[in-house]
């Protein structure tokens, strides 16, 4: 031990520059890795980690009818706490319209027994107190708020909710509630609904407003009789008391039409599916930074190795045993990969402030530092480990090559190059790229090979998925949209126009229409699964493309097209049969295919169903009402100015008598769009870490060849080698490693970006598209190769003002 320790001393004093650049590359490394995986896993946490902590509701009972008798769902044996809230858009938060106030709660159990917030700052508001508010993270970034601030929240008139006001007639003309913000936190049912990419966040009222104000809510006249109050229930069993409870919601209420989506299923199932896919690309992110770090690191180790045993098979002829050498040539890695593991932590430990990303962060309850000790701890020890082992392995395997006495490898091309006559300083820097060397001249050339190549794939992978990212994030018929526009034209099996079918007849003639389809929605029921269904009825033969998955679209009235995310949850593929509940009867129906649908107020692009009209009646026969919306979609030619088509079709309606009710707006594009666009930067990033971790392997590899094989220039400098054919032979040497690097990497890399993203399309899910790198393909060769020859710049200037005549002598 005590000849490791005297070794490594004079380590650290003439070669601690080699030691400090392998700890810094071990520190970014380390940090990259951790921060991704810990992020990852803080990510994937985050929404158990809030629903442990806020009793949530398991179901929403969505019974859209008004005077709907709730006190019998109340009493019945599974519901352990129940809160309504009307369905009404009646108010609004003064200087930030873009922030959630939706269905403001009636009950005292809210906030209590059921979806009790976690309280980041602050404190619960006093659930009695209209004055109070509890507001999301979010709602204070965006509105520009702080904990213990004033707001004022608008209400509607009474007289406005009577007339059906839900925001879009203008302003609430009604009292203004001063209230105070007391507490910043984040429950289950505001944060899956209101907080997310994109949106304001959410004001998190009291019940005691709604018992201040229930007219300004509510309304009083007989007109607003067809308010709906629905409500949110917290069963004693959870998800496995739905189906008991939907059993008996049908007994009491005579209905088995009732939609009652989970809330797990509908709300927090696309949240999480969108946490899932921002966990995977971090999760491929820190794997990528891995594999990269064990090659180019790896190869630091390897070169830094490869010369100190040069040294020590010298001590090892006077005594020095084959154990102690190995030792030996281990210590400094191990120190330096020690100081870099605790610097990488550190890294970490500070980045874990930024983490975690995307939609997971809205549901983080506990923002900020985090020190994740499993996944710290085993990254220090991991990278301290593998450091010092492959710095062994290289001491153990150059001791065993010596033993052999094995003739040094050489290579075919540089032979081919001295056989065709190139010049020397080009032959001489291809053997230096590509031969190891013999001796204490040798020099690991492999690691520096595969460092280029993994630098080119991965940095083209990286480029090619972010082309995935670019595309679908632009591109709404990913998810299924091809429609630019939209119209909400009934509700309750009632048209709110009866002139609706000669409506959307003479949209579909307009010249800029190209599809148009007239759509009932109705809520089925498969056991825990509702299934929100729609008719793909065209007008006058215009269809609206539909996005497939697989397989076709319904031609009977016994097919229908599943969601994906539905048909996994109904574990139901192409060519199965599914029972579906829509009225009285129960119906089969044979799956033709998957693809998406329109997302609605209660479902998702990816869950739903397609349907052929006739198919929709036989599902809905009997059930009252006949559907429970009705909407329409219109797709326009490429290059049609939405708003102004909005405009017109809008006022085409207004030509027919009672169309005035008809309204037609643009279509807001999917939230997943704005979620993918979050995590856009992590393939950018990665290829940034990989081109600078190559970067830093391929100027060492450089600046090793240049000193262990001094020897070999100084001869060709007594020669006749010159000062500028010196310099050349660095050149030719990066120069060679570059383009290995770029025959090797370009088609490996566009391979690898392109199964990545067809994997996280499958994940999202998104319609694949194949990405396409064009820049990145024209650039990376003259890139790579530009910056190799800038690496070989300070190497070739240390080669060039050798002093031939004192290493000749010293040799």
């Amino acid at each position: 031990m005590r000849i490791v320790l005297t070794w490594l001393r004079l380590e650290v004093r003439r070669r601690w520059v080699s030691l400090v650049v392998l700890a810094l590359l071990v520190a970014v490394s380390t940090a990259t890795v951790l921060t991704a995986t810990a992020g990852a896993r803080r990510g994937d946490t985050a929404l158990d980690r809030l629903e442990a902590q806020t009793l949530p509701a398991t179901v929403a009972v969505l019974a859209n009818q008004p005077g709907f008798n709730w006190n019998k769902i109340k009493a019945l044996p599974e519901v352990a706490a129940m809160t309504r809230f009307p369905v009404t858009f009646s108010s609004m938060v003064d200087g930030c319209p873009g922030a959630s106030t939706d269905f403001p709660m009636m009950d005292p159990s809210y906030g209590t027994t059921i979806e009790r917030p976690v309280i980041i700052a602050g404190r619960r508001a006093d659930p009695s107190r209209a004055d109070e508010v509890v507001v999301t993270p979010q709602f204070l970034a965006t509105c520009h708020h702080r904990l213990g601030d004033t707001l004022t929240l608008d209400l509607a008139t009474p007289q406005q909710i009577d007339q059906g006001f839900d925001g879009s007639q203008g302003a609430p003309a009604g009292p203004r509630v001063r209230a105070r913000i007391v507490g910043v936190g984040n429950d289950t049912w505001d944060t899956v609904t209101s907080s997310g990419p994109g949106q304001h966040g959410a004001v998190i009222s009291t019940p005691g407003l709604y018992a201040h104000y229930p007219a300004n809510m509510v309304g009083t006249s007989a007109g607003s009789s067809q308010l709906y109050i629905n409500a949110l229930v917290r069963l004693k069993g959870g998800d496995a008391a739905v189906p008991a409870f939907r059993a008996d919601l049908a007994r009491v209420t005579g209905r088995s039409n009732i939609d009652v989506p989970t809330i797990q299923g509908f709300w927090v199932g696309p949240i999480r599916r969108i946490i899932q896919y921002e966990t995977a690309c971090l999760l491929a992110f820190g794997l990528a930074a891995l594999v990269a770090a064990l090659f180019l690191v790896g190869q630091a180790v390897a070169r830094y190795t490869s010369a100190t045993m040069a040294d020590l098979t010298v001590l090892q002829s006077v005594g020095m045993t084959s154990r102690q050498v190995v030792a030996a040539a281990a210590a400094g890695p191990l120190l330096a990969a020690a100081a870099g593991a605790t610097l990488g932590v550190a890294g970490a430990i500070v980045a874990s402030r930024w983490m975690p990303i995307g939609g997971a962060s809205y549901e983080e309850p506990h923002p900020g530092i985090n020190i994740d000790g499993q996944i710290l701890g085993a990254g220090w020890v991991l990278a301290t480990v593998l450091v010092t082992t492959a710095a062994a392995a290289a001491a153990a395997l150059a001791l065993a090559a010596r033993r052999r006495q094995a003739t040094p490898r050489r290579s075919s091309v540089a032979a081919a190059a001295a056989a065709a006559g190139l010049p020397v300083p080009l032959v001489v820097g291809s053997r230096f790229a590509l031969e190891p060397g013999r001796g204490r001249a040798a020099v690991p050339v492999r690691p520096a090979l595969l460092g280029a190549i993994v630098g080119v794939l991965g940095v083209l992978a990286a480029f090619t998925f972010s082309a995935g990212v670019s595309d679908a994030s632009v591109n709404p018929a990913r998810f299924g949209q091809t429609w630019q526009l939209d119209t909400y034209v009934g509700e309750g099996g009632q048209d709110f126009s009866p002139v609706t079918s000669q409506v959307l007849r003479a949209v579909a003639a307009d010249p800029d229409v190209t599809g148009v389809d007239d759509a009932l929605v109705g809520g089925a029921q498969s056991g825990q699964v509702s299934v929100e269904s729609f008719t793909y009825d065209a007008v006058d033969g215009k269809r609206v493309p539909a996005v497939l998955t697989g397989g076709r679209m319904p031609a009977s009235a016994s097919e229908i097209v599943l969601g994906p995310t539905t048909a996994k949850a109904m574990h139901v593929g192409i060519g199965g049969t599914v029972r579906l509940t829509g009225g009285p009867v129960l119906r089969s129906f044979t799956v033709t295919g998957t693809g998406f649908v329109p997302a609605g107020p209660h479902n998702t692009y990816d869950d739903g169903a397609w349907l052929t009209p006739a198919g929709f009646a036989r599902l809905f026969h009997g059930a009252q009402p006949a559907f429970k919306f009705h909407v329409a979609t219109v797709s326009l030619r490429p290059g049609a100015d939405a708003a102004a088509v909005a405009r017109r079709l809008t006022a085409t309606a207004a030509r027919f008598k009672g169309g005035q009710m008809i309204g037609f707006e643009v279509s807001t594009p999917p939230a997943e769009i704005t979620a993918i666009k979050e995590v856009a930067a992590l393939p950018i990033a990665l290829a940034a870490f990989l081109a600078l971790l190559a970067v830093a392997a391929i100027g060492y590899a450089l600046s090793l060849a240049v000193r262990r094989r001094r020897h070999e220039l100084a001869v060709l400098r007594a020669l006749g080698l010159t000062r500028w054919q010196s310099r050349l032979v660095v050149v030719t040497q990066a120069t060679v490693l570059a383009a290995i690097g770029l025959a090797f990497g370009i088609p490996l890399g566009v391979a690898a970006g392109r199964t990545l993203w067809r994997a996280a399309a499958g994940m999202a899910p998104l319609a694949y598209h194949t990405p396409a790198t064009l820049w990145a393909l024209v650039l990376i060769a003259p890139v790579a190769l530009v910056v190799a020859n800038l690496l070989a710049g300070w190497p070739g200037h240390r080669a060039a003002r050798l002093r031939t005549a004192e290493i000749l002598r010293a040799e």
